[in-house]
């Protein structure tokens, strides 16, 4: 939601390219983990829809460098952002490598 809020104010140029990337991105994070967690049955997809997640948390770290060095977030909002997204890698990393003790049997 803070990059969604930050996004509010991106330049309107940015609106079909930096804004919607940094949304979508962001917002699948989650979403994969969450799709994750209800194919916990599976360890293979279990694993893979964690590492999608993976994918798109480095996206998003990845547009947020965008939006710093374009100036549409401040130096202490970028920094921010990539800690929490570094802690979240940092986690998924976690869960993937130790995927078992996570899934249902």
């Amino acid at each position: 939601m803070r990059i969604f809020e930050l996004s509010k104010r991106f330049p309107a140029e940015e609106k079909f390219s930096l804004t919607d990337q940094i949304r979508r991105c962001s917002r699948s994070v989650c979403s994969n983990i969450g799709e994750a967690w209800r194919k916990r049955r599976y360890p293979a997809h279990f694993v893979s829809k964690l590492s999608d997640s993976e994918g798109e948390a480095e996206e998003t770290r990845v547009w947020l460098e965008f939006a710093s060095r374009c100036n549409y977030i401040t130096e202490q909002e970028a920094k921010e952002l990539d800690e929490t997204y570094d802690r979240i890698l940092s986690q998924l990393v976690k869960m993937i490598s130790g995927h078992e003790q996570w899934v249902i049997r």
